[in-house]
């Protein structure tokens, strides 16, 4: 099989956390960027899982090669979930990731730290060009403070405190960050099934 591997993404952030985390294997992995024609597929789906496979096996399919794809959600117990499958996009379709964490923080006013707990939530879906599906999932466990600390992240990093504290993910390196985050950890369950795949004769 051809040893390229697409990620299904155009998200510039994932790709270099995906390179990072998935170095010196025996297979290339593609941007679905540098596909001519490839679009993104309309994330719609009930859930974390649907949107995965949904955005995969459309990479798949257009490409002709394995891809993967993540769908990753933010849930805050005292919110029942939310934002859940719909964290990209919580306060409006063409929000920001500033508008989503205000819109957050708003709906959480001045709940005690005990009252704010919340996690990621990683999906990744490897799907073939005949659909053939690969799911893989990780998570990390923290809790939402009440304003912004780091820099060093996108999406709810920087409201996200990990674990016990006292740091949120956007206050981790690239490194720290790659070596417990819910992605991370998504991939690298997947990691034996990618190294099964590409090493096959």
């Amino acid at each position: 099989m051809a040893n390229i591997l697409v990620a299904a993404t155009f998200n510039p952030h994932k790709i270099r956390e995906i390179l990072f985390i998935l170095p010196q294997l025996p297979f290339t992995i593609k941007p679905l960027s540098r596909f001519p024609g490839a679009g993104p597929a309309e994330e719609d789906g009930a859930t974390l899982e649907q949107n995965a496979v949904k955005k995969a096996g459309a990479a798949a399919r257009f490409t002709g090669l394995w891809a993967l794809a993540d769908d990753t959600g933010l849930e805050v117990d005292a919110l029942g979930g939310r934002p859940g499958v719909n964290s990209a996009r919580y306060a409006g379709k063409e929000a920001s990731a500033g508008e989503n964490n205000a819109r957050l923080l708003s709906e959480l006013g001045d709940l005690p730290p005990e009252k704010r707990l919340a996690r990621f939530v990683t999906v990744i879906a490897l799907v073939s060009p005949s659909g053939e599906i690969k799911i893989s999932k990780g998570s990390l466990e923290g809790r939402i403070i009440t304003g912004t600390r780091g820099v060093n992240g996108f999406g709810y990093d920087s409201i996200f405190q990990v674990g016990a504290g006292p740091r949120t993910l956007a206050e981790y390196t690239d490194e720290e960050k790659n070596s417990v985050s819910h992605r991370a950890a998504a991939l690298k369950a997947l990691l034996p099934e990618l190294m099964r795949l590409f090493s096959a004769p």
